[in-house]
């Protein structure tokens, strides 16, 4: 009898977080992504696979989202177009469908999503706060969001998965990781760790606070739109994204600069954070999607 109530408690548990992060229809859209018959860009054996699939993620997209609130035109797109304040719920999933598409769907679907994001770029206009216009379908700002995702992705795997990835299959990621990203409109992505890290200083100098950085900040770390109850959760989750950041993007974001303190501190919040998500996901048919 205990048993079945854990189980029951943890297939809620895990329904509950993949209704927060997939969407209500997350079970039907993840039989669509999984059980479509057709050629897939990658396999399970695969590292772009493993590193997507794993709880990680959960503290690597904190880390994301951080990272790539430090240039002004990508936090610009996300004030003006987005709707994170609005509809933050909505915007991770849409975020996570289309991870989940190009990841593990068929190629067609990958294609298909990858062309109604593409739509939605070519639309999205502005100028950021310094006065300066962008738009999203830049190749030079689309560069950006993916070295963001990339770099805090990869990160938050080899800190946190049981089974890191070595060197070589690190590198292969990264390959990977830049296929559906060519496809969605960046030009030569890295390919390896060494390029990868590369680019990321090459974009340093354009890097800087703006207030409206910092309030998204605020907004992501302190001030959660969740119930009282789930935030404890949520902010060890964070906590073990903000372990993630570089000293340099802490240091820009206002957030604890020291190393000590991520280590000592920070990290292991996250790393607990995750066994509860994994364990929580396993009772649920598709934790990927």
């Amino acid at each position: 009898m205990l048993r079945s109530a854990v189980r029951r408690l943890q297939r809620t548990a895990g329904e509950s977080l993949r209704a927060r992060v997939a969407g209500e229809d997350a079970a039907d859209r993840a039989r669509l992504i999984w059980d479509t018959a057709g050629e897939r860009w990658f396999t399970p054996q695969d590292p772009v696979w493993r590193v997507h699939a794993d709880a990680a993620m959960f503290p690597g997209g904190v880390a994301a989202l951080l990272l790539q609130m430090l240039h002004p035109m990508a936090m610009a797109g996300v004030a003006g177009h987005s709707g994170y304040r609005g509809d933050p719920w909505g915007r991770l999933q849409r975020t996570s469908t289309y991870l989940a598409a190009t990841t593990f769907g068929t190629t067609q679907h990958a294609l298909a999503t990858i062309g109604h994001v593409r739509s939605i770029h070519a639309r999205v206009r502005g100028k950021d706060a310094f006065d300066r216009p962008y738009r999203a379908d830049d190749p030079h700002l689309l560069m950006w969001v993916h070295i963001a995702e990339v770099a805090s992705f990869l990160r938050a795997y080899q800190a946190y998965a049981s089974t890191p990835l070595t060197a070589e299959e690190a590198d292969l990621y990264v390959r990977q990781a830049g296929v559906p990203a060519a496809h969605l409109g960046v030009l030569d992505p890295p390919t390896d760790v060494a390029s990868l890290e590369a680019t990321v200083a090459a974009y340093r100098p354009e890097l800087e606070t703006t207030t409206a950085a910092r309030d998204a900040a605020r907004f992501l770390l302190v001030e959660p739109p969740l119930p009282a109850g789930a935030r404890v959760g949520y902010w060890a989750i964070a906590a073990g994204g903000v372990s993630l950041l570089e000293p340099w993007a802490r240091e820009l974001l206002d957030l604890p600069r020291s190393d000590l303190l991520a280590r000592g501190l920070l990290g292991p919040l996250g790393r607990a954070s995750i066994g509860t998500v994994r364990w929580a996901m396993a009772g649920v048919d598709r934790g990927a999607a």
